[in-house]
């Protein structure tokens, strides 16, 4: 599992060279390990702010567009002093592909922090919501 997390931290890193985020200056990059490989992405700001997308459902989203349907570990890293755990928004996304993935956050400083996804969301919204 250290390895992993090692070679996603680096894809991250290099995910978050080349954020855009010319309004926030906030550098995120993110990289998952799924069921069809790793995959990396970075913020993308919009001038309407609504419309920016962050790095963490980026590469799910390029995972899934991959073919991946499961993600066992996220990783973060941003221009931030401390470790920064995935927003709302990403926690819920992400909860769709597995709420017991490992979440780790490095800092611009190299500082981590591990959460599994179900304690950042708490009886998050799933499939089993739905009903029949």
């Amino acid at each position: 599992m250290a390895d992993q997390v090692e070679l996603l931290l680096d894809l991250a890193r290099q995910a978050r060279g080349r954020a855009y985020a010319p309004y926030s200056n906030f550098f995120v990059g993110s990289a998952v390990s799924t069921d069809a490989g790793t995959f990396s992405g970075a913020n993308v700001e919009n001038a309407s702010y609504g419309l920016s997308i962050c790095a963490e459902r980026v590469a799910a989203s390029q995972a899934v567009a991959s073919g991946a349907r499961h993600i066992d570990t996220v990783v973060v890293t941003s221009s931030a002093p401390t470790p920064t755990p995935p927003c709302g928004a990403c926690r819920q996304f992400l909860y769709e592909f597995n709420p017991q993935m490992t979440v780790v956050s490095e800092s611009r400083n190299g500082d981590r922090k591990r959460w599994v996804l179900s304690e950042l969301l708490l009886d998050g919204f799933g499939r089993g919501d739905l009903g029949d």
